[in-house]
């Protein structure tokens, strides 16, 4: 997540500056390995140095002279490497090795010892990417046909929405290697995100297609009118997610353009692939579906509009009490903005629990100062020292002596301390790698650095992590904005309307905000990430129901009056807009429930609930909404027309 971060974010440029500076770079991993000697531990230490992609081990002997007796060396400085038997050693793995790097440990420490950190953090993600998908792509597309087959007519139909969706799938993943790279998160999500969103459109045509055939005796002729009757349907389905797709791009924290662009060219490979591919399959093996038409296995949803329509305002006034408190509330929730904690019943999980256990939390951050005053370095580093929650700090004025010129020891002694024009100063901290605690620590340290030197540059984990919460809060604002905006726009050009998109929005904004408060209640933590991109992702893919839904009954209501064809509405699309939804949920749940990575999971818990909260609204709160505002979008609406003849 850290390479998303614009390169003009305090902690990429401290990066930069560290890394053209000094050769080694910040550990991003703790090795702990028990029951050792100080002797057995310096050879553990050199067979970590020996593995490829390690480039730095710091331990004990690089803190205090091993010649001394432990006892005449600093307390706190030999606890934070060796305790009870236990040595822990700080570990730095080059960009692009985490996977073999950590695999090479395990097998050097075996299972009774145990590694955690930011290079460990990577690793697992790198693996769990492509298995996960795997596994989630298992289970739903199963559960997609046996949707498919309850709501179809002919075993043969969810076959062809797969193939047509599916094919645009591969072609999405192949052409990602124009872009050189993309996240682990998209590798997760996208693929199984495009086809929820998309499997609406290859619906929409072969219902049309299948009303056609019966009206029609020549199969290309009914294609020819499915086509034309289903395309402003598809094409504003596809405008919005596509728009609502597009939001994301504009995201500082590159996650967001990396997977927007993912869906925007999933979108678009999907809407033509329904368009042009699908109708040259349907034609081609038509008789398929002839001759394997099934009776319809759901019945009828007759009559259920009326028993609907009955809860309008119960279910408006529900509404109402809702919104603003959830709205205050999705404001409010605790954020984790890096990838959260491991789950306990994972080696991740357990190995940092063991660490932290022997040794404590212990978060490392590096200050850069300019070199050359050593009197005010040292002046520094007391008050370093004296905040709370930092429990050692490992600089030349402590370690080595503000005595002794580093001119006059080796280059080995003083590289780890000093560069041509830098001093390095490592804080080991007692917080998390975030949260409350672990932000107003880096804000401590900022502000004392400030009153030393003008210029100073922080580094490290939670840094990154503070630098990422600051830049997604501005992000959050923007994407919602354009994307309220842009499936505004194409609502109002839909349906040629000043209160359409308003109602519309409404009804899915609530939905949005009632999800996001839900957090906030259980009294839980949401990936920062999750929430960004969910609140965009919701809104442009269930949208579509409200289209689907508001379309029919615009119609119906030419011809009839409001409450008569609200209700005939419901009769006639409930189905179809649960089929909808309750494809988009199971692939929500299903990421929630196969993925150990915290920002999948998270998303997918995100979008299986909104998918059903979605459908709530749409189904008992939209209705409601059309018929008490039906006077002002008759009179806000271009060439309306509406039905005024007796109830």
């Amino acid at each position: 997540m850290v390479d998303y971060l614009p390169e003009d974010a305090p902690s990429m440029k401290a990066m930069d500056l560290m890394e053209e500076e000094f050769d080694d770079p910040v550990a991003n991993a703790r090795v702990m390995v028990k029951d050792v000697s100080i002797t057995e531990a310096l050879n553990y230490k050199q067979k970590l140095e020996s593995i490829e992609g390690i480039s730095g081990v710091t331990w004990l002997d690089d803190a205090v002279d091993l010649k001394v007796p432990l006892e005449m060396a600093n307390d706190d400085t030999v606890e934070s490497y060796y305790q009870n038997n236990a040595a822990l050693f700080s570990v730095t793995i080059s960009e692009g090795y985490e996977v073999e790097a950590t695999d090479d440990i395990y097998e050097l420490i075996g299972e009774e010892n145990a590694v955690a950190g930011e290079a460990v953090n990577t690793a697992s993600s790198q693996k769990m990417a492509g298995n996960e998908s795997l596994y989630a792509g298992a289970l739903l597309v199963p559960i997609i046909i046996l949707i498919l087959v309850l709501s179809t007519n002919s075993w043969m139909e969810p076959v062809f929405f797969l193939t047509a969706i599916g094919v645009s799938i591969l072609i999405n993943l192949g052409t990602n290697i124009f872009m050189g790279e993309v996240s682990f998160v998209t590798q997760s999500v996208a693929p199984i995100l495009q086809l929820a969103v998309s499997l609406d459109y290859a619906i929409f045509l072969l219902h049309s297609f299948s009303d056609y055939r019966k009206e029609v005796s020549d199969p290309a002729e009914a294609m020819k009118l499915a086509i034309k009757r289903s395309f402003p349907a598809i094409v504003a389905s596809a405008s919005t997610t596509f728009f609502g797709f597009t939001a994301l791009t504009f995201m500082d924290f590159g996650i967001g353009a990396d997977l927007g662009l993912n869906l925007l060219k999933g979108i678009l490979l999907s809407f033509i692939s329904v368009m042009v591919f699908l109708p040259a399959l349907t034609l081609m093996f038509y008789h398929w579906i002839d001759r394997t038409k099934h009776r319809q296995l759901v019945p009828d949803f007759k009559g259920i509009g009326k028993r609907v329509m009955k809860f309008r305002i119960p279910s408006l006034v529900l509404v109402l009490l809702l919104i603003v408190p959830a709205f205050l509330a999705q404001n409010n929730t605790s954020f984790i903005y890096g990838t959260g904690e491991h789950p306990e019943n994972t080696r991740e999980g357990q190995d940092v629990a063991a660490i932290e256990k022997e040794f404590g939390k212990n978060t490392p951050i590096v200050l850069l100062v300019p070199s050359g005053d050593r009197a005010k370095e040292e002046e520094l580093v007391q008050d370093l020292e004296n905040l709370e929650d930092v429990s050692s700090v490992l600089a030349y004025v402590n370690m080595v002596s503000t005595a002794i010129p580093p001119d006059y020891l080796e280059e080995s002694v003083t590289e780890q301390f000093y560069s041509d024009d830098y001093s390095r100063v490592t804080l080991y901290t007692e917080t998390d790698a975030e949260g409350d605690a672990a932000f107003s620590l880096i804000e401590q340290v900022q502000e004392t650095a400030d009153s030393y030197y003008e210029e100073n540059h922080l580094l490290g984990e939670s840094v990154t992590l503070y630098d990422m919460k600051n830049i997604v809060q501005k992000d959050n604002t923007l994407v919602n904005l354009l994307t309220v905006i842009s499936v505004a726009v194409v609502l109002l050009i839909t349906f040629r309307s000043i209160s359409i998109p308003v109602v519309l929005l409404l009804t899915i904004q609530a939905s949005v905000w009632i999800n996001l408060a839900v957090p906030y209640f259980a009294d839980t933590s949401l990936v920062y990430v999750g929430y960004l991109l969910i609140s965009t992702i919701q809104l442009a893919a269930t949208v579509d129901y409200g289209i689907l839904f508001t379309e029919n009954y615009y119609l119906l209501r030419k011809e009839m009056p409001a409450l008569k064809a609200i209700k005939k509405t419901i009769d006639d699309k409930i189905f179809a807009i649960f089929v909808s939804a309750s494809i988009l949920s199971s692939v929500g749940f299903i990421l929630w429930i196969t993925s150990s990575n915290p920002i999948v999971s998270s998303i997918g818990l995100l979008l299986g609930r909104g998918a059903l909260l979605a459908f709530v609204m749409v189904v008992f709160v939209l209705p409601a909404l059309l018929v008490i505002f039906d006077r002002v979008i008759e009179k806000t609406t271009w060439k309306a027309h509406f039905y005024r003849g007796k109830e």
